[in-house]
């Protein structure tokens, strides 16, 4: 079958030519949108339990969550090398003396080709980015920025605590130094309309990110944004809904930046809405048979300039 969109799994496999996987760790990073530096309430949406492994636990060393990442990966698809995903809460939130200890003992691992950082744009700075472009000279340095949305008054929605012209500046601060760029967008909040959402992929599309993960908006247990729910309930994505969505948003999205992920799936125990039913690989597939169904691939509706 012909993949209608540029995968992270087929781009991983294409540049280093053998299986690669990443194995989650938490270094015991805290958010300064919840240790008062910003905020204590943190973004309305956000509780790290609905995407962390359980294996990913800081009570452990780096190199011990690797090695129990390792294992389960290993045995399941056979994977030969890994990438070190630094994911729970803000991964660039500490000196520069303390990241280069804590990068560099994932990367002495001798599996171990590189680094995915999750982190937000404005937790970064120029020594936190010369220290990974020295580390990108030998290894794969892959930073990813929660952008979330490119809207003010949705990113004051969810007391994100940044704006959208802090993620632009810390971009180009990133940019052109060897330092591959991720960037993660949530669709879905009741601040936007479906245009509004579609809009994003034009303007990610001209704006130097090389990955893209895209979430549609899930309301989980223990967070601010139940508390709205229940109160206000809000249009959350049905299925149909939302495999229609994703294929319109892709079609309109370069064809140059890799997709990493094309939905959320936090645990059921945790999760308020919107319920799908849906296995991963289910929704994947799923989401190919609408590609085919309606002929069409990344990039075909991509706009030449960028509008907002």
């Amino acid at each position: 079958m012909i993949r209608r969109y540029n995968s992270f799994g087929s781009y991983i496999k294409k540049r280093f030519g053998i299986t690669v996987y990443k194995v989650n760790v938490d270094a015991g990073f805290t958010c300064p949108n919840r240790d008062g530096t910003i905020s204590t309430s943190g973004c309305i949406f956000c509780n790290n339990d609905s995407f962390r492994p359980n294996s990913c636990t800081s009570s452990l060393s780096i190199s011990e969550q690797i090695k129990n990442g390792m294992v389960h990966i290993k045995k399941r698809y056979k994977a030969e090398k890994f990438l070190v995903y630094f994911q729970p809460y803000t991964n660039t939130y500490a000196p520069v003396n303390e990241l280069e200890r804590l990068y560099r003992e994932a990367l002495s691992e001798p599996s171990v080709i590189g680094l995915a950082i999750g982190t937000r744009p404005d937790t970064v700075d120029k020594e936190k980015i010369e220290l990974l472009e020295s580390l990108s000279e030998k290894y794969f340095i892959l930073i990813e920025y929660g952008m979330q949305s490119i809207y003010e008054k949705t990113l004051e929605f969810i007391n994100r605590g940044h704006t959208y012209s802090t993620f632009l500046k810390t971009l180009d601060l990133t940019k052109g130094r060897g330092i591959f760029i991720g960037a993660h967008v949530i669709v879905g909040f009741p601040t936007e309309t479906r245009e509004e959402m579609l809009s994003i992929a034009d303007e990610v599309s001209h704006i130097p990110i090389d990955f893209l993960k895209i979430h549609q908006l899930q309301v989980i247990k223990n967070t601010p944004l139940e508390i709205i729910y229940k109160k206000t309930p809000f249009h959350v994505f049905g299925y149909e809904e939302y495999l229609e969505f994703v294929t319109e948003f892709i079609e309109r999205l370069s064809p140059r930046i890799v997709l990493q992920r094309l939905f959320a799936t936090a645990p059921d125990s945790i999760l308020i809405a919107p319920h799908w039913g849906k296995m991963r690989q289910e929704i994947l597939r799923d989401i190919e048979k609408r590609f085919e169904l309606k002929n069409t691939y990344q990039g075909k509706k991509m706009t030449i300039h960028a509008k907002i």
